[in-house]
């Protein structure tokens, strides 16, 4: 992660620690195939969404990714595309999961999601707070009107 994005019209950085769990509170990922599997599915899906992954760690029963989104992804759509895409690489992939896995739904609805920056919540509040003392308007000066002279 190496901080601001500079874009043509914007600077900025949209970065995100996403967590989620597979349905029904399962384990798929004790099988070291299936487990390697989601890593590559969720790589392929961010390389062509966009998406930079910082950091990826598929564990037993849930996934934490630390990701960097294009400015025009929210974070919603961003994990529906991970979510939605693994799972159904996963289900083709491996078709035993769907009897694990009711009415084809792999992931949990869930979803754990905050913001990751350089600095703190603190940090952006004093900025704002202070920054008004740096902006001065012009005084108003009466116009006369065309009229009037």
């Amino acid at each position: 992660m190496e901080g601001l994005e500079h874009r043509r019209h914007s600077v900025g950085q949209n970065a995100f620690h996403l967590v989620w769990k597979p349905k029904y509170a399962k384990d798929p990922f004790k099988f070291m195939i299936v487990r390697r599997h989601c890593e590559q599915f969720l790589r392929e899906i961010a390389r062509s969404k966009g998406i930079e992954i910082y950091e990826l760690q598929v564990e037993p029963d849930h996934i934490h990714i630390f990701v960097g989104l294009p400015p025009t992804l929210s974070v919603s759509k961003a994990l529906q595309l991970l979510k939605g895409g693994s799972s159904y690489k996963l289900f083709r992939q491996h078709p035993w999961l769907r009897r694990h896995f009711r009415k084809g739904h792999f992931w949990s609805p869930g979803k754990f999601f905050r913001s990751v920056g350089n600095v703190t919540a603190e940090v952006i509040k004093a900025y704002i707070n202070d920054s008004h003392h740096h902006w001065t308007f012009p005084k108003q000066t009466k116009l006369s009107s065309p009229a009037s002279s």
